[in-house]
């Protein structure tokens, strides 16, 4: 599902209620028709959230970053994190300090994440925020071969997706946008 919606239209917000991350709401959350309350760790077991800010320790380089990402769950090893890192177009950037490294390789570094998680549901807020047109393609692939895997995603984003799958689109202003 794309969220679509003007600059502060709520976007955010929405996306970090769904997380848990603010409890300013009325109403139920329900993942697979439970309410989430009742299956606190098991929705966020199969959730993978990344915000508009990248979520990179600049001190540490991608490889480690995906390390530390990935100890939080499940350890992943240094060949699947080569892997995740070469396919969002890192490679040879694996043990470059992120400080070093441009936005949109930042961008690329969080991104990766996506490759090494379990999660089934990825809450993405404003990815394609400083990536070139080879990184959004190959985000929009990331995003329709997991839908095609069965996995969920809600995305906000201001462009129009390119996923060969049924996107539906909330829309906060409650005007059509042409997209």
């Amino acid at each position: 599902m794309q969220v679509l919606g003007s600059n502060g239209s709520g976007k955010t917000t929405l996306l970090r209620i769904i997380c848990g991350l603010n409890d300013s709401y009325e109403g139920d959350i329900l993942w697979r028709g439970i309410p989430v309350t009742a299956q606190r760790e098991t929705f966020l077991a199969a959730l993978l959230y990344i915000g508009h800010r990248v979520g990179v320790n600049r001190i540490l380089t991608p490889r480690e970053n995906l390390r530390w990402s990935a100890s939080l769950h499940t350890p992943v090893d240094d060949l699947r994190i080569e892997a995740a890192l070469a396919r969002v177009g890192l490679k040879a950037f694996e043990d470059v300090p992120c400080r070093n490294l441009s936005a949109g390789q930042n961008q690329r570094v969080s991104l990766a994440r996506l490759l090494i998680s379990p999660a089934t549901l990825w809450i993405l807020d404003e990815p394609f925020t400083t990536l070139d047109v080879y990184g959004v393609r190959e985000l929009e692939l990331l995003l329709a071969e997991h839908i095609a895997g069965g996995g969920s995603a809600l995305v906000t984003t201001h462009h129009r997706l390119n996923v060969p799958c049924a996107v539906e689109r909330l829309n906060l202003d409650g005007v059509e946008q042409p997209l």
